[in-house]
């Protein structure tokens, strides 16, 4: 028994409640939903970073977001203090999927999405993984893309190769976690650790 702070060993000591033992993670898992004008990063001197809107409670050291979103992108950013897990979460062999909404200057049309699913080469030849993209029916100019990759500013680029612009960008969901709905702008909630194992078997 341990009366006030106790210092626990977890391969040697067990801690049980009522009889039954406590399971700790040993690693945090924060899924938050990034507004504009943060940066996916731990510091800058210029912009606000996503670690800036975490409860002082989550901020836990060696904490890093994996993976990233531009400044002035939204949605869907998983931070975490596992450098294993966010290596194939990243990784491209992985394969995990990233799925966007995005608002378009012009409609994303059946042609452009044809171009897509073929895998398609950007302005200065980088080549592009085959990609998912569908118009969403009766909302002008927006359309769901799913990419295999996480290249650098890849969907602006590839609607830009498309004759298109990309006015807004909102990231939904990685491999199978999905952004909540009722999880508001600046918002987080802490994720279990099994469940983005899930995540990256998923999607």
């Amino acid at each position: 028994q341990c009366k006030g702070e106790c210092k626990v060993d977890p391969d040697v000591q067990e801690i049980t409640l009522n009889g039954k033992p406590l399971v700790g993670q040993s690693h945090v898992c924060i899924l938050l939903n990034k507004p504009q004008g943060y940066i996916c990063a731990t510091e800058d001197r210029m912009h606000k970073t996503v670690l800036d809107l975490l409860p002082k409670e989550l901020r836990v050291k060696g904490l890093f977001p994996a993976g990233r979103l531009d400044v002035d992108s939204t949605g869907l950013v998983l931070l975490t203090d596992d450098g294993d897990l966010a290596h194939r979460m990243l990784a491209p062999k992985s394969h995990v999927l990233k799925y966007y909404l995005v608002k378009l200057t012009k409609p994303c049309r059946p042609e452009d999405a044809a171009r897509l699913a073929q895998g398609l080469e950007l302005g200065d030849g980088t080549k592009c993984l085959p990609a998912e993209a569908k118009a969403l029916d009766g909302v002008k100019n927006y359309a769901l893309i799913c990419l295999h990759e996480g290249k650098y500013h890849q969907v602006k680029r590839m609607f830009a190769a498309l004759g298109n612009h990309v006015e807004t960008l909102h990231r939904v969901a990685v491999g199978g976690m999905f952004l909540p709905e009722k999880l508001g702008s600046g918002a987080c909630i802490e994720v279990l650790h099994k469940d983005v194992e899930k995540m990256l078997k998923s999607g």
